[in-house]
């Protein structure tokens, strides 16, 4: 019973804030733009950058308001963890990689 409960506890939704942030050119690696806002229910930081990937990268999931290019590789997500600080990743060629700090123009 405990066992049912911790693994329920341990996967419950979180609403986070995440900022999507892209260079002006694709390929470019300074001066970051922040290009959109959004809250994101996810257990984890990991599926939260799932859902994120999979919204901004299928035309019919994408925000109407968005109109920026496609997630790719080099773009940058801000976790924010409200009162707790915020976390970067980084979109690389082998997946997401949390990064320290970004350029923004």
């Amino acid at each position: 019973m405990v066992r049912l409960f911790m693994s329920k506890m341990l996967k419950a939704k979180q609403t986070y804030n995440v900022t999507l942030f892209q260079t002006p050119k694709f390929g470019q690696t300074k001066g970051y733009q922040q290009v959109y806002d959004l809250s994101v229910d996810a257990s984890d930081h990991q599926e939260a950058l799932a859902i994120v990937y999979k919204m901004f990268n299928v035309q019919d999931l994408m925000p109407k308001d968005y109109h920026a290019r496609f997630l790719s590789t080099g773009d940058i997500l801000l976790i924010d963890k409200g009162g707790r600080g915020s976390s970067c990743y980084k979109l690389c060629p082998g997946g997401w990689k949390k990064v320290s700090r970004i350029y923004i123009s």
